[in-house]
């Protein structure tokens, strides 16, 4: 099969799953669409949106639709980080220790309301989500591939919340909001007899198959001048005088994936500018960090996210 041909097809298998998720959240394409970029890019997701908007329900389809595992934390504040990782117990029969594996081995892990568990327990998914594997005394355990976190929080409570640090932060490919649906979307969501719900999913991929077309994605073509409009982005970010920290390499590396991962989904193998724009704000926002006097004006998403946009309208896109 040539390269254009492997694009094609995996573009197709991708076009299913896409149609299988936009059927349970219905009226959110551009949601389903960055979701699934963001799984192809091995990248990691936080959904900042209101309650009963579809975040779990979102989560919980994407893992049925690929057929792998998936466990649900209802995260609170007193949930300790073997909570997550797992504990290492005595087994008085054999009379030796074994480890218990907690939540986090699995495929997909849903994290609700991350920012109600303490700092110290959110930093348990550190190693998890930046290296796919956890160390508890000295053993280091690999996760599950493939593996992915998507995260929720609620932008407007505040109250016993701890928010996330900037190294949290940084380890989310993306973060997105849900959204209200549109009218006619919510007029199907509540005329239906009963809402469509993930059990109702059939897989369409599997989990080898999507380790695939992840490890395909690396092979799309992103011409260098392209690589100099990304780093273009991220050092006006480091240069804004609303922002105390600009967008970190990392952020920079995974911007780069994000636009190969949707090359990929569009049935292209190149990367054209149209994908960094589309995924400049929802890849890099979350990363930077508003100086004292911008955070005081008005509510940092917000105002991450205008900066961002008026950056990409300043800086020339290349031809």
């Amino acid at each position: 099969m040539t390269a254009p041909e492997a694009v094609a097809t995996a573009s197709a298998r991708l076009q299913a799953l896409e149609s299988t998720l936009n059927s349970i959240v219905r009226g959110k394409p551009d949601v389903v669409r960055l979701s699934v970029v963001c799984l192809l890019a091995r990248g990691h997701l936080l959904i900042e949106d209101v309650p009963g908007v579809g975040k779990t329900t979102l989560a919980h389809a994407l893992a049925r639709s690929l057929d792998c595992s998936f466990h649900r934390l209802q995260c609170t504040s007193d949930m300790l980080p073997g909570d997550i990782l797992g504990v290492t117990v005595f087994n008085a029969r054999t009379g030796e220790f074994e480890f218990k594996r907690g939540p986090i081995f699995t495929n997909l892990l849903l994290a609700d309301e991350i920012n109600r568990t303490t700092p110290k327990t959110q930093s348990a998914l550190l190693e998890a989500m930046n290296e796919h594997q956890i160390t508890i005394d000295g053993v280091t355990y690999p996760m599950a591939e493939p593996f992915m976190v998507i995260a929720t929080q609620n932008p407007v409570e505040h109250h016993g919340t701890y928010p996330l640090p900037e190294s949290q932060m940084d380890r989310f490919l993306m973060r997105i909001r849900v959204g209200y649906p549109d009218t006619a979307s919510e007029r199907e969501i509540v005329r239906a007899a009963r809402p469509a719900t993930a059990p109702d999913v059939r897989p369409v991929l599997r989990p080898a198959e999507l380790l695939d077309i992840q490890r395909a994605v690396t092979s799309i073509r992103v011409d260098d001048a392209l690589l100099d409009y990304i780093l273009a982005i991220v050092e006006a970010t480091r240069r804004h005088e609303q922002l105390a920290l600009g967008v970190s390499p990392r952020g920079a590396q995974g911007l780069y994936r994000a636009a190969q991962a949707m090359a990929l989904v569009e049935g292209r193998d190149y990367v054209l500018p149209d994908d960094i724009k589309r995924l400049a704000v929802p890849v890099f926002a979350h990363r930077v960090v508003l100086n004292q006097r911008t955070t005081l004006i008005t509510r940092s998403t917000e105002v991450s996210e205008r900066i961002l946009n008026e950056i990409l309208k300043q800086i020339e896109v290349p031809l």
